[in-house]
């Protein structure tokens, strides 16, 4: 059953612009994407997400999972996990395959959670 869309206002913003920086997503030394295409997406108070474009992911390592969660504003995100030589991450990356209208900009693209991952954004 689908959760409730609600749209961001006042009190809970969001804004997804083009990020001007490359960014970089490492596990130790395997790059796991490399893009000068990413979104940022802003949501209230949180730190900006940099949104990858699935094309510029290196495809062979992610592993789709049955996690599922569901934001009011952005829709219900998928995830994925890595697979690396030395393990899985699980649960690790997440995409929003069909956006609510509001960040309908993120569809076709990932994020990484950073705490997970190394996220460099240089100019």
């Amino acid at each position: 059953m689908p959760g409730e869309m609600k749209t961001p206002g006042p009190d809970h913003p969001i804004t997804v612009e083009p990020n001007p920086a490359r960014v970089t997503v490492r596990v130790g030394d395997k790059v796991v994407a490399d893009t000068t295409s990413a979104l940022s997406l802003r949501e209230s108070t949180y730190p900006a997400v940099p949104y990858i474009p699935l094309a510029d992911v290196d495809q062979t390592l992610l592993r789709a999972t049955d996690t599922s969660t569901h934001c009011p504003f952005k829709g219900d995100a998928s995830y994925y996990s890595l697979a690396l030589a030395d393990g899985e991450l699980t649960d690790v990356v997440w995409t929003y395959r069909e956006p609510y209208p509001a960040v309908a900009e993120i569809a076709g693209h990932v994020a990484f959670y950073p705490d997970k991952v190394e996220i460099t954004e240089s100019a």
